[in-house]
This record gives structure tokens, C-alpha cells and sequence, in this order.
């Protein structure tokens, strides 16, 4: 290992209070993915937003936080990931402060779409400091259930801090919270962690065609998908834009083999289960967001639930994350093959998805959403700690940040482009058959989906258990099929 990387953080007595710092962090950006959930019928009501239009207070921040996730690991890369943390947690703070404040649809949009951004810098470097200061394998495989836990019951717990928020203060609030945890996570980052910036030879220079042409697709087929329901699937304009977002995905791609310092080095994903893993995750939670968003409207609009009732009635589902990414795949990271993690989990998670395709507006908590929401917390909590783990391990260096990032950007471009799908189809056949009905075909679509994630994980993700420490390889040793036993 280079003399300018960080040492070996093993032996830092302060590492489990830098996991606290790291963990702090992206929790608020989790959370914000789900925290306005509780407060969207509050907010829509007061600013006017149609129901075609309401899914842009989510799609706003997860798209451009998808979409630059690439850019800002790469960003850490060059210039440090505690730099990079730092910056994302104050730009974080200000965003928030700005929504908060809003008082109109588009300024709201405008400030959920500046959070994405600086969650974009902000959660790479979360990530990768966590894979370069836990190094040992059995400390890595706590804190990687730590996080895992994080990132799937951060969701979960976004809805319940939505509903205390917006009962009792205000949906305001919802994004004001966000500035004293970034200030607390901030004062934590600035005493308790340690990054050096990478050599001059090791620092990647910014792609910025590589972002125009990547986040321009993006954008592209979300906005697409959103405007499905009111002009059809068959219009010019969302054809156009269909075609126009493949079109540029596809010049992505190709831009990365070709440039200097790829956006998205294609060493990065070129390995099986590494590619595996990152896709296994973007189709894994488009049922789990699409499950957040519509059963926050059966439960508050169908069902009459306060704010704060919907939220606690998502408890079971966070506890059902958290037991499984810490008790059992936390436990057998170590001892089985992540597929045989990964798939099981993405089994069960689509069996609670199918369950809400029997929905009626009749009261139904007890007899489909409850055990709903244990089979798909059960199943997502064995998802995502393999899948983080095959994504980061055995990377050089000098793509810690990049890799991070990829992980990230799966989660958060699957999340927009399956909130947007499947809301699409929700609203258009609740406009033949009712709410109800329209909400059951979406998840009737997100459970296939979710089918899809286990094909994926059981085919290409052939991963053995790590057997040994799991630290990065040094940029001079690389070898991405020697080092791809995580």
C-alpha cells in the first residue's frame, strides 16, 4: 500500500465512534429518500400539486442523487473522501433548509433536487471511508450489518420520523431535521475521521462528457416514465424521450471504454458478480420504494390513518430489516456464498409484494400489510449486505470512491425509475378500476420485478465467502479475478 493512503485503521481506537459519525450520515440521506413519504399528501395538498406531479417531491431527490453519485465518487477520488464528506454534509444542511421553506411546488422540487446532489457527494465518501477503516474481515462484516441495516431500515425510519413530524409540528419539518443531525455528523466527521488526499499519480480527473451523457439519460427515461400517465405510452413526447435516454445511456457506455478517466471505469463493474450485485440491488428496490409510497396512501387515504399512525405502522418493516442485516447476514457473510443470501432474500421480499396485490379498500393491516412489510424487511435485509460487500471488495484503491458511488447510484436510480414506473401505473388504472385496484396491479408489477432481482443474484453473482481479511488492494497489486473472493 502506497505511504499516502491511509494506514490500516484496525487498530484506531476511535473507529466504532467514526462508524457512529458514517453511519449518522447516511442514515439522514436514506432517510430523506422516504422522510416526505409520511408528509406528501400534507404537502400536496398545500402547494397544489397534481397526482401525476406529487412523485417529483421523491423523484427530484433520488434522480439527481442518482445520476451524480458517479460524479461525486469519483470527485472523492481526486480531492479525498473526508474533504468530500464535509462539503456534502454542510450542502445537505442548506438544501434542506431551503425545502423546508418553500412555498411552491417548483421550489420544493428545486431544493429535494439540490439535497440529491450534495447526498451525491456526501454518500460515496460514506462508504468508502467505511471499506478503508474496517479492513479486518470479521470487524468489516459488523459494520457492513450496521450499515446494511442502515441502508434498508433508514427508509423504513424516514416514515416514522415523517409521521411524528407531520403530526405534530409540521411537514416542514420533515427537511428542517435534517440541519442538526448534518451539524452534529459534521462536528463528529471534523474530530473522529481520517482520510489523506491520494497522490497527484493516483488522482482520476473529472469525465464531466461522461456526466452529461449519464445523468442526461437518466433524467431522460424518468421524465419519461412520469409523463406516461398523462399523455400515454404511445405519445411522441414520451417516446421521444424514451429513445432520446436510451440513445444517450448508450453513448455513456460507450464513452467509458474510450475516455482517459472513465466516469465509470469499466474494471469496476467488468467483474460478474460485481455487475451482479449492482443490478441485483437497482431491481431490488423498485418494489420496496414503489411499497413505500403506496401503502403511505392506502393507510392515510384509504384507511384514514394519521401521519404518525402510518409511520409507526411501518415499525415492523424497519425491525424486520434490521434483524435480518445484523442477526443472520451479519452472521453468514462469512460462511456462505452471497447469492445464497441474496436470492432467498429477493424470494421473500417478492411474496410480500405479491400479498398486496389482494388489497381492497376494506381495513386489511393485520391480514396483508403487516405480514407484507416482515416478508419484504426480512428479505431486503439479506439483500443488501452481501451486495454491498461484493460491490466494494477487491477494488483498487484509487476506484474506492467510484465503486461506493456504484452501489449508491443502483440503489437510488432503481428507486426513481421504479417510483415513476410504477406510480404511472398505479394512477392510470386507478382512473378505470379505483385507487385500490391501481395500487395492487403497480405491486403485482414490482413483485415480478423483484422475481427478476433473484434471477439476476442466482445467475451471475458467483461469489465465493471471503476467507480471508478483505482489505482493498493496493493500486499497483489489482486483479480483479484475484481479488473478487468476497
Amino acid at each position: 500500500m502506497s505511504s499516502n493512503e491511509p494506514p490500516i485503521a484496525g487498530s484506531d481506537p476511535r473507529r466504532w465512534w467514526g462508524l457512529v459519525v458514517i453511519a449518522l450520515a447516511q442514515l439522514m440521506v436514506v432517510l430523506d429518500a422516504t422522510i416526505v413519504n409520511i408528509a406528501l399528501p400534507s404537502a400536496q395538498r398545500e402547494l397544489g400539486m397534481t397526482d401525476a406531479h406529487r412523485q417529483w417531491v421523491i423523484t427530484a431527490y433520488s434522480l439527481a442523487f442518482g445520476g451524480l453519485l458517479l460524479l461525486g465518487g469519483r470527485i472523492a477520488d481526486r480531492v479525498g473522501r473526508k474533504r468530500t464528506f464535509t462539503l456534502g454534509l454542510v450542502g445537505f444542511a442548506v438544501a434542506s433548509a431551503l425545502g423546508g421553506a418553500a412555498h411552491s411546488q417548483g421550489t420544493l422540487y428545486a431544493a429535494r433536487a439540490l439535497q440529491g446532489v450534495f447526498a451525491a457527494v456526501l454518500a460515496p465518501s460514506a462508504l468508502s471511508l467505511l471499506t478503508t477503516t474496517f479492513t479486518d474481515l470479521r470487524e468489516r462484516g459488523k459494520a457492513f450489518g450496521i450499515y446494511g441495516a442502515i441502508a434498508g431500515g433508514g427508509a423504513a425510519i424516514g416514515l416514522i420520523t415523517g409521521g411524528l413530524l407531520t403530526e405534530y409540528l409540521d411537514w416542514r419539518w420533515c427537511l428542517y431535521v435534517n440541519v442538526p443531525i448534518a451539524l452534529v455528523a459534521l462536528v463528529g466527521a471534523v474530530w473522529l475521521l481520517r482520510d489523506h488526499r491520494p497522490p497527484p499519480a493516483d488522482r482520476p480527473s473529472l469525465d464531466l462528457p461522461g456526466v452529461v451523457l449519464g445523468c442526461g439519460g437518466l433524467v431522460a427515461v424518468v421524465y419519461a416514465c412520469s409523463e406516461a400517465e398523462p399523455h400515454g405510452w404511445s405519445s411522441p413526447l414520451v417516446l421521444g424521450l424514451l429513445c432520446g435516454g436510451v440513445v444517450l445511456l448508450a453513448a455513456f457506455a460507450l464513452w467509458q471504454t474510450r475516455a482517459r478517466s472513465p466516469l465509470l471505469p469499466p474494471r469496476v463493474i467488468g467483474d460478474r458478480s460485481r455487475g451482479g450485485a449492482i443490478t441485483t440491488m437497482a431491481l431490488a428496490v423498485v418494489g420496496m420504494f414503489g411499497m413505500f409510497l403506496f401503502m403511505t396512501y392506502y393507510m392515510q387515504v384509504v384507511l384514514g390513518y394519521s401521519p404518525l399512525r402510518t409511520g409507526l405502522a411501518f415499525l415492523p418493516l424497519t425491525g424486520a430489516i434490521v434483524l435480518a442485516s445484523t442477526q443472520v447476514s451479519a452472521r453468514l457473510m462469512t460462511r456462505l456464498p452471497p447469492r445464497l443470501l441474496m436470492v432467498p432474500g429477493a424470494l421473500l421480499a417478492a411474496a410480500g409484494l405479491f400479498l398486496l396485490t389482494f388489497l381492497t379498500a376494506e381495513p386489511a393491516y393485520a391480514s396483508h400489510v403487516l405480514p407484507s412489510e416482515i416478508l419484504v424487511g426480512f428479505g431486503m435485509g439479506l439483500i443488501f449486505m452481501p451486495v454491498v460487500n461484493v460491490a466494494t471488495s477487491g477494488v483498487a484503491p484509487r476506484d474506492s470512491g467510484v465503486a461506493s458511488a456504484t452501489v449508491n447510484t443502483a440503489q437510488q436510480v432503481g428507486g426513481s425509475i421504479g417510483t415513476a414506473l410504477l406510480n404511472t401505473i398505479a394512477t392510470s388504472v386507478a382512473v378505470e378500476a379505483g385507487v385500490v385496484h391501481g395500487f395492487a396491479v403497480a405491486m403485482a408489477w414490482g413483485a415480478g420485478i423483484m422475481l427478476l432481482a433473484a434471477v439476476v443474484a442466482g445467475v451471475l453473482v458467483n461469489a465465493r465467502a471471503p476467507q480471508r481479511m478483505a482489505a482493498p488492494a493496493a493500486a499497483h497489486d489489482y486483479d480483479p479475478h484475484r481479488m473478487r473472493v468476497v
